[in-house]
């Protein structure tokens, strides 16, 4: 499961579709619907916010948005809290988590979207999802896949 801070219009095709499947889900373990997932460190931010499930569905209406802007169908009558992010509450994202995933992105792109490879911004001019803001700090204690990095 991954669920980017960058924002969705720097996910390739398939970034775009895996995120909003993923995100379904855990939307679905922010719920109660499933047991599966229930400890993935991916929800961690999600379930520190006051109202988890609209956070998810700030962060789905974000993704839908994107999905319209290329032209998808993404069905938006599963956001169960269909709330802009714009409007929503802000999560923080450190410059560490940023740097982080944009360097997981490179690596993706590399081998499924070269061109928007050749296009992708550093730190200091990507956009972040609009649920999150930028603050200084190392990469997230929940991030998971980065944990080989700290050792």
């Amino acid at each position: 499961m991954r669920l980017w801070s960058v924002h969705p219009s720097l996910l390739d095709a398939k970034g775009l579709v895996a995120c909003w499947r993923e995100t379904l889900l855990a939307q679905k373990v922010l719920s109660g619907e499933t047991r599966g997932y229930s400890e993935h460190p991916q929800l961690t931010r999600f379930k520190a916010q006051t109202d988890p499930l609209r956070a998810i569905g700030s962060y789905l209406s974000g993704l839908h948005d994107e999905s319209r802007a290329r032209g998808y169908n993404f069905d938006q009558s599963k956001i169960l809290y269909p709330d802009p992010p714009e409007i929503a509450l802000t999560i923080p994202v450190t410059t560490g988590q940023l740097e982080f995933e944009l360097e997981h992105l490179r690596r993706k792109l590399e081998v499924r979207d070269p061109a928007r490879l050749a296009n992708l911004p550093g730190v200091d001019r990507a956009q972040l999802h609009p649920l999150f803001s930028l603050v200084p700090g190392e990469i997230e204690a929940w991030e998971k896949d980065a944990q080989a990095l700290r050792r």
